[in-house]
């Protein structure tokens, strides 16, 4: 059998409640595409079904017990059999256009990136503004989304995969890593012009608008804020 061209990486901790539907939404999407892909979800200690789950629909499973999002991501890509990888989110949800735009990206000159986000529920005002400045400045500085961050796998690894000296944020750091090579190489860096992936909104469901508001203020005005776990909350508790 020949080796898959895509490797897609899912963080999974405590996911049993997202990761089904996320799954399908894959198989269906890798199906539509036509594309040859591996599924691996990186189970991150945790203490559902979450990798039951993931082995009943037929993905490959890697226990990584470090509570640290790059070294997950980076645990997954180290078993990783494909020349491409896709990093997703266990609560986002990808289509045939989605895969096929990374492809068509991939196949050309392009080193990785990602595409516009959107959320899978109407959104208050704060949060839909905070979600298109993160668009904009995405698209204008060439950050991929951790939900959704398609790189070489060659080139992931050069540069020595996600940085783990950091517990948020790490996305931004391996953009501007994987940007400095791709312009080495004369490739492209950056968000594709494709349809926004959906992501879920239940951060929306767990924390306070103002809750939201100060993780953002904290990450403007102390940028280094992702190298302090407690700082980093945010992304590491979930609401009994």
């Amino acid at each position: 059998m020949a080796p898959p061209s895509l490797s897609v990486i899912i963080p999974a901790w405590n996911e049993a409640r997202e990761l089904p539907a996320t799954l399908r939404a894959l198989e269906e999407a890798i199906n539509g595409s036509g594309l040859s892909a591996e599924v691996i979800v990186v189970d991150n200690d945790s203490e559902d079904e979450t990798a039951a789950i993931a082995r009943q629909a037929g993905a490959r499973v890697v226990h990584e017990p470090e509570r640290r999002i790059a070294r997950v991501r980076n645990r997954g890509a180290e078993i990783a059999t494909a020349p491409w990888l896709l990093f997703l989110d266990a609560d986002t949800r990808v289509t045939p256009v989605h895969l096929l735009a990374v492809w068509d990206a991939l196949s050309g000159e392009w080193a990785g990136g990602g595409v516009p986000v959107a959320m899978d529920r109407p959104l208050p005002r704060f949060p839909a503004l905070g979600l298109s400045l993160w668009n904009a400045l995405s698209r204008r500085f060439s950050l991929a989304a951790g939900c959704f961050f398609f790189v070489r796998a060659e080139l992931h690894r050069s540069v020595g995969g996600f940085p783990e000296h950091v517990y948020a944020g790490e996305e931004v750091g391996h953009s501007r890593r994987l940007q400095r090579i791709a312009r080495q190489r004369r490739l492209r860096f950056g968000i594709l012009d494709a349809e926004p992936v959906a992501t879920s909104g239940r951060k929306l469901d767990w924390y306070a608008t103002w809750q939201h508001a100060l993780v953002a203020l904290v990450f403007v005005v102390f940028p280094w804020a992702g190298r302090f776990r407690q700082l980093s909350w945010f992304w590491y508790r979930r609401p009994d």
